[in-house]
């Protein structure tokens, strides 16, 4: 998409004749990027479909070398095996994925998430392969350290081999608030680098409502309370831009704006879909802040397609009790997907019950893993 010619072009005089919060505004947005964010295309029906998709784990908590590859309900599942002496997959509690759909001779590559450290991320992409001049868009699924704190050493590390206009998805301004984690004990949980993002040549896109991404793939948008799920609240943003990090206040709902310092409700987090051909949807959750459930009946919502074909992700379900739990799997189950793929925050709680409830449906996801949905 275009920007805005006339926003980008402003002039010094309009610049001294603003009002303060627009001036304020303005000269920010130049010092962090030059031009405003863009808008993502918006979805229309139908949405895109692929022929194929390969979801690779680049970056999750650990590494079964000794896993077995296997197919389960009509998906391959490839382990990365044994890797030479001296090098290793490095895990952590992040996450981030490898996307790759085709769709005829078309071809689309998206980096989804980029886990907690560029170190990790860095040498993940490189041991799995993943070229980074292949990359056709970036998304941050929300605005949690470990979901983004790979990303600008990734920038910094590949940025002449990436494409000049590579687009970077995120919800909504909230991504860049700068937050603390208060499940414990208070403490800095870190600030996505718009900078950092704009120094790199990256264009941010927002997808605050159901978007299309690199014409295969498309979010939520914004993710309604529909079912029993409750956001939890491990963390709250600061409204304001400090030293030039943070996100602009008159982005932000005016409610928001006036309380400045905000517990996290996760209304900018949007999961990631794609319709693969003759298989239904594929919903990736990222961290399912919103409800996995909620998440996937938004999907259904905004594209009109019934059939899910699989569920993947973090899920957020370890901070919950047992009951929840099994609440969320027998909610699932309803909905009957073909395979559930839990990741990162999903907790062990919820691949016991689902390994009992779900027994052949249930893929245990591992660093390295890639789930080949569709021909």
């Amino acid at each position: 998409m275009s920007h805005d010619d006339h926003d980008a072009g402003m002039s010094r005089r309009d610049v001294l004749c603003a009002g303060g919060a627009a001036m304020f505004s303005y000269l920010v947005g130049g010092f962090l990027g030059g031009v405003k964010p863009a808008r993502a295309q918006a979805v229309s029906m139908p949405v895109p479909e692929v022929d194929r998709l390969a979801v690779r784990v680049v970056t999750d908590s650990f590494h079964l070398a000794i896993a077995p590859n296997m197919k389960v309900g009509g998906v391959e599942v490839q382990r990365f095996g044994m890797p030479a002496a001296g090098r290793s997959l490095h895990g952590e509690f992040g996450l981030a994925m490898h996307l790759e759909s085709r769709r005829g001779t078309e071809t689309r590559n998206m980096l989804l998430d980029f886990g907690f450290t560029p170190e990790t991320l860095n040498n993940n992409l490189g041991m799995l392969g993943i070229v980074p001049d292949s990359i056709d868009a970036l998304i941050v699924s929300h605005g949690h350290y470990d979901h983004f704190g790979g990303l600008v050493g990734f920038l910094q590390q590949h940025r002449g081999k990436l494409r000049a206009d590579l687009p970077l998805y995120i919800g909504g301004e909230e991504a860049f608030c700068t937050r603390e984690w208060t499940a414990g004990k208070p403490q800095d949980f870190g600030t996505m680098d718009r900078k950092a993002v704009a120094d790199a040549k990256v264009k941010v896109v927002i997808a605050e409502t159901p978007s299309v991404i690199a014409g295969h793939a498309f979010t939520t948008g914004r993710i309604p309370r529909a079912t029993f799920e409750k956001v939890l609240v491990p963390s709250r943003m600061t409204v304001g831009i400090k030293d030039g990090i943070g996100c602009f206040p008159d982005k932000i709902s005016e409610e928001k704006r006036a309380a400045h310092v905000v517990p996290d409700d996760f209304e900018h987090e949007h999961a990631t879909c794609f319709n693969v051909k003759g298989r239904g949807l594929v919903v990736l959750a990222s961290c399912g802040h919103r409800g996995v459930v909620n998440s996937v009946k938004r999907a259904v919502e905004v594209s009109g397609i019934k059939k899910v074909h699989a569920v993947a992700g973090g899920f957020h379900l370890a901070p919950h009790k047992d009951d929840y739990v099994r609440e969320t799997v027998a909610a699932l189950k309803a909905i009957n997907p073909d395979c559930v793929i839990p990741m990162h925050c999903t907790g062990e709680a919820f691949i016991d019950i689902a390994r009992q409830e779900m027994p052949d449906k249930f893929i245990r996801s591992y660093n390295g893993s890639r789930y080949i949905f569709g021909a």
